[in-house]
């Protein structure tokens, strides 16, 4: 079989299997297998690159980095909806359009208004060839790349889809978000790491979505509802033929939309979602209502800002006023103490509350809170319950208030509490003795994104602490099946206040062990993110591992060699040195060195051209005729280079392609650093 073929059947097969389990909840290969098949075609599409095609299942992993994002006007312009947060206004607004049609018969669409970021998707000749934000309604940004990481977005149009009435290019309107269990899984790590959590899952789609490297967005997991179909034919009559279609063509359209005949039976739908809505798998905001035909809403027209044929309707979000028994506070992983508000329990979305973020001491001074206040409650995304003020309907002065002091010493150990200069958490410096810093940092290092030891967990981690059978992750790679045997406690989930039996029987101790000796196989950039450098995330830290290969070439570096590397600065640099340098961090070192796991990166062999570059720093601006941005890298490295990042009197050249950007030419002027075309890189690599 030619490398074309293999090629054309991966992506096939992929994509089939893609779209079973995208489409249709169906899983018709295991993971290890679908991820076996992806390897293969990724290292072919290296090999071959001419080869791969548009609709290559490569796309959703990402890697393409955008310096910046191209401004597009939309063919059709993305206008906003007028809102309202009253039925009367909804009466009003069915009054108006009965008036416009003169009373003939029409009807409504409704839908569920998902709270993310608008996105118009343009397919041509079969495949997905631009995707564009909202923007000002008239043009927005280019984020193709970002958006091709959405698995469940189609990447060429579907096979049956001329069949039910799509035309060859037309356009898609939806709605990307970020999923709540997404939402969730990153603040906690935030919130380990001592970072401020995540405000709510629109905002964190947004920022995500016109993030500048691609691989990223596909690791935050995002994903979009398909609410409108656009094309210059009249494809459809209705707004109901589009959705069916484009549902029966394989878009992810939401099954929660619902054609009604009156604008009663739409305020219907509005209180019945009320509360179901929380159900779904990211966050709401409202209810869209639109006429259901095409014809009568080119009569009923537009406003200079939005359709008059269709209209928002704004939940308010819940808010319940409720009693602060106490504050506690936590202790994550890097030290940072976090305050937690204990509350007399209060229903909010379905869910019974009982305790609250406070993030830091500052949110505490600025609430003025006090022991026995009752605080208003809502959830932040409909997510994150978070005090928003004191209820001061229910203050009385005769009632004495105990304000509440954020504490001066940490709650599992009593060390003295520090706070870093331009930080906002305080910390426990205490990293070697504090029990909760201890036992998260090897919570972090057997999590999925680093180890993926799940045979183990929080309670199994706690009880293995207590027996003084481990102190620090590397001691895991010396337990023993004796060791294990019979250990048991009862654990207390600090959320539910619920108790569970954590017992070492026989068939546990086994799958233990074997996650443990599993984990030696994961990658260098996984171990590197698991042993929990302070600032150095998933992606910096594969970053870092792509960059230097190996623990010994990163122990290594200086700080002006690790500022070199991408999305390294001063503050993350400096970290990664101040870890090296600590006696208890070689230990542990040397510890995963015995253990066998993987200290080095095993693509480390690169293609070497030359030496032409070698001793030279180089950066780029603009778009080349010849290399992508990933290729001119590679190009650079293969001739003994270093690209670098950022400008600055050391850079030796600064490449400039088509559509540079004017202020870093500017500044590479000032700098004196020199310019050279793709013509003189080209010859200089000879």
């Amino acid at each position: 079989m030619t490398p074309a073929e293999r090629i054309n059947k991966l992506t096939d097969k992929l994509n089939h299997y893609n779209e079973q389990y995208y489409q249709n909840a169906i899983s018709e290969i295991s993971d290890q297998e679908f991820d076996a098949l992806l390897q293969e075609l990724e290292q072919l599409e290296s090999q071959f690159p001419e080869l791969k095609r548009e609709d290559s299942p490569t796309h959703r992993v990402g890697g393409t980095i955008t310096k910046e994002f191209p401004t597009v006007v939309h063919k059709y312009p993305m206008l906003s909806l007028s809102n309202t947060y009253n039925e009367q206004e909804l009466l009003d607004w069915d009054e108006r359009i009965q008036k416009v049609l003169a009373d003939r018969p029409y009807e409504y669409i409704c839908e569920i208004k998902f709270d993310g970021i608008s996105l118009s998707m343009t397919y041509e000749d079969g495949y997905l060839r631009r995707a564009v934000t909202r923007g000002d309604g008239t043009q927005g940004d280019d984020i193709t790349a970002n958006v091709k990481t959405l698995k469940s977005l189609p990447l060429k149009t579907p096979t049956k889809a001329q069949e039910l009435g799509l035309g060859e290019s037309f356009e898609i309107r939806g709605e990307g978000f970020m999923p709540n269990k997404v939402f969730e899984r990153i603040n906690e790590d935030l919130v380990a790491d001592g970072k401020e959590p995540l405000a709510n899952p629109r905002n964190s789609a947004a920022g995500t979505f016109k993030m500048q490297d691609s691989s990223v967005v596909a690791s935050r997991d995002l994903d979009c509802y398909v609410y409108q179909y656009l094309s210059d034919n009249d494809d459809f009559k209705t707004h109901e033929e589009s959705l069916i279609a484009l549902k029966s063509a394989g878009y992810n359209v939401s099954d929660s939309w619902r054609k009604v005949a009156t604008i009663q039976e739409a305020i219907e739908y509005i209180n019945e979602w009320s509360d179901k809505r929380h159900d779904l798998p990211c966050a709401t905001d409202g209810i869209v209502i639109k006429v259901n035909d095409y014809a009568q809403r080119e009569e009923l027209g537009y406003t200079a800002k939005s359709p008059r044929w269709a209209i928002a309707y704004k939940y308010k979000a819940e808010s319940k006023s409720t009693k602060l028994l106490d504050v506690t506070y936590q202790v994550g992983r890097t030290g940072a103490v976090t305050p937690v508000a204990e509350l007399e329990p209060v229903v909010l979305s379905m869910t019974t509350v009982r305790r609250a973020t406070l993030h830091n001491a500052d949110e505490i001074e600025r609430l003025g809170l006090a022991k026995g206040d009752y605080v208003f409650v809502e959830k932040a995304g409909e997510i994150i319950p978070k005090i928003t003020k004191v209820d001061d309907s229910k203050f009385s002065e005769e009632i004495f208030r105990e304000p509440v002091k954020f504490i001066s010493n940490c709650p599992a150990c009593n060390t003295a509490l520090i706070r870093n200069e331009g930080e906002a958490a305080w910390l426990c410096p205490n990293e070697k003795g504090c029990p909760p810093q201890i036992k998260g940092r090897i919570e972090h290092f057997i999590q999925r994104k680093a180890l993926d030891i799940d045979s183990l967990g929080e309670g199994k981690i706690e009880l293995l602490i207590e027996n003084q059978l481990i102190h620090d992750a590397g001691d895991l790679y010396s337990l023993t099946f004796d060791h294990l045997l019979g250990l048991e406690k009862v654990h207390i989930d600090e959320l539910t206040g619920k108790s569970r039996k954590v017992s070492f029987k026989e068939k546990t101790v086994e799958n233990i062990l074997k996650g443990i000796e599993a984990s030696k196989s994961q990658s260098f950039a996984k171990v590197l993110f698991g042993l929990g450098i302070r600032f150095v995330g998933q992606t910096t830290g594969e970053k870092l591992a792509d960059y230097f290969g190996s623990l010994e070439k990163l122990k290594a570096a200086s700080f002006d060699e690790l500022i070199e590397v991408p999305d390294v600065g001063e503050k993350v640099a400096q970290s990664i040195i101040e870890f090296f340098k600590d006696e208890d961090n070689l230990r542990l070192l040397e510890k995963l060195s015995l253990a066998g796991l993987q200290l080095e990166s095993q693509n480390t062999v690169k293609e070497v051209e030359g030496n032409a570059l070698e001793g030279l720093t180089l950066l780029y601006t603009g778009t080349f005729k010849n290399y992508s941005r990933e290729e001119l890298e590679q190009k650079i490295a293969a001739n003994g280079g270093k690209f670098v990042k950022s400008l600055s009197k050391k850079l030796s050249y600064l490449i400039v392609g088509e559509s540079a950007g004017p202020s870093k030419l500017a500044k590479a002027e000032k700098l004196g650093v020199q310019m050279i075309s793709e013509e003189e890189f080209e010859a200089l690599v000879g």
